[in-house]
């Protein structure tokens, strides 16, 4: 099966160009104007469209079982959620708790992704704890190709890990040459906050960021790069929320820590008034790190234009209106997590680049290439090149449109950006030069994904220092 999409502005993280492209075998195989190609090639006019590579999520959730219940999604309805959003690769959180077998967590993971994915998938692997047995097991999850790690400080009793145990993790992974990727909070803290405010009666959403607040996720960030430095291991800080958090980390950074910076979908263009909203709408925009001043967005904004965040995830963690009212008597037992996987692409590209001063090439940088350097995917992931996988968005830069829980592919029954408008999206989206979307409308194999098993690397920094 051969295709050609013929017409289209080529752009890159680095480049922006008119060129047709081949595509067969499921790789780009010839890259120029007035391609001659086979007779039978099937033919994509892109004219108008921009070509972006795939975009790539570093940070989802889809299998979770979580706060007494279980996300929504599935890799069935998650994963063309994914590409009709232009995401053709997404990593998720492999997650089991404390009290589960981390080695059999990884093969449950794994049982919920093989053959039901639309879209090519990696996992973080989470460490919840570390006792006698997990080097071995994190070593043999390491030799299967998933090559970071996650660790949560936060989420005490559940996820959470101590600092010794971060210690250890931290020493393994610089031995195997795995970035260890990090919610940074302090447990101890939100625990006493939480316990503090419930006894005051303040047991509504609006709460949640008080008992989590800015000050809180700097400290952690301070510690895990504390971390980092004394064992020499490669961080990753996970959607990174506020204004003090990013100055512990670029300090940190500053000092040769070995460092790279995610911020999510969510704290670019919500504030922590939806959670103030009464009744079940403040319930709806409960995630962690909460939702902050209005006044951080642009902090945010900024240091992704000059590459301080490196990427942009969404954190997407599905939860419905149901769910989320078993916290209705207590925000601490409030879901938390906010869909935004079929959203990402467009609205970064509508407030970023449309509307804000978000350049372009730093746009498929922050979405797509930096995330395949950092994580062991590039150059077959996340780039425009001969050899790389088909993995192509055609994007239609002259749609107009309104988000919409209704128009929506993620299972859940609200959207965070409902009502919000959108200029821009896939036209035609390609995973390894198979058209999975055309238009909106999923149109694949429903079964095309498969798991992306990665190298280690030695120099994730290098990544993270360009651009």
């Amino acid at each position: 099966m051969s295709l050609v999409i013929r017409n289209g502005e080529i752009v890159t993280s680095e480049d922006r160009y008119f060129a047709d492209l081949y595509i067969e075998n499921e790789v780009i195989t010839a890259i120029g104007k007035n391609l001659e190609v086979p007779l039978g090639t099937e033919v994509v006019d892109a004219s108008g469209k921009l070509i972006f590579p795939g975009f790539i999520d570093p940070h989802v959730h889809i299998y979770l079982p979580f706060m007494g219940t279980f996300a929504k999604d599935t890799y069935a309805t998650a994963s063309v959620a994914a590409l009709v959003g232009g995401t053709t690769s997404m990593i998720e959180m492999c997650c089991p708790s404390r009290q589960e077998d981390a080695l059999e967590g990884y093969r449950l993971w794994k049982s919920k992704a093989e053959g039901q994915s639309a879209c090519d998938y990696a996992f973080h692997m989470a460490v919840t704890r570390f006792d006698e047995q997990t080097e071995g097991q994190l070593r043999e999850i390491v030799a299967d190709g998933t090559t970071s790690f996650k660790i949560f400080l936060s989420y005490k009793n559940f996820f959470g890990v101590d600092d010794g145990e971060m210690y250890q993790t931290l020493k393994l992974a610089r031995e195997l040459g795995v970035t260890v990727t990090a919610h940074c909070e302090n447990a101890e803290l939100v625990s006493r906050l939480q316990q503090e405010l419930l006894a005051q009666g303040k047991t509504g959403p609006e709460w949640h960021e008080p008992s989590r607040p800015e000050t809180v996720e700097a400290e952690g960030t301070t510690r895990f790069a504390t971390f980092l430095e004394t064992t020499g291991a490669t961080g990753y800080v996970v959607h990174l929320s506020c204004a003090p958090a990013l100055k512990a980390a670029l300090d940190a950074k500053k000092r040769g820590v070995k460092l790279s910076v995610e911020s999510v979908l969510p704290h670019f263009l919500l504030d922590r008034t939806y959670a103030e909203r009464d009744g079940v709408e403040g319930l709806k925009y409960v995630m962690s790190p909460p939702l902050r001043e209005k006044a951080n967005q642009q902090v945010l904004w900024d240091a992704l234009q000059a590459g301080e965040i490196d990427t942009v995830g969404t954190d997407h963690c599905p939860f419905d209106v149901k769910q989320k009212l078993m916290g209705k008597d207590a925000f601490t037992q409030i879901p938390n997590g906010i869909p935004g996987l079929e959203d990402r692409v467009n609205l970064m590209y509508t407030y970023g680049v449309k509307r804000g001063s978000l350049d372009i090439h730093r746009f498929v940088d922050a979405l797509s290439t930096r995330v395949s350097k950092l994580f062991g995917l590039y150059p077959r992931k996340g780039s425009i090149a001969v050899g790389s996988d088909a993995d192509l968005v055609v994007y239609d830069p002259e749609y107009r449109g309104v988000i919409s829980a209704k128009t929506q592919h993620m299972n859940n029954d609200y959207s965070g950006f409902e009502g919000v408008s959108i200029e821009g999206r896939p036209s035609v989206v390609t995973v390894r030069g198979k058209i999975q979307v055309r238009d909106g409308a999923f149109v694949g194999e429903r079964t095309r994904g498969y798991l992306l098993r990665r190298a280690v690397q030695k120099a994730v920094t290098e990544a993270s220092d360009a651009g």
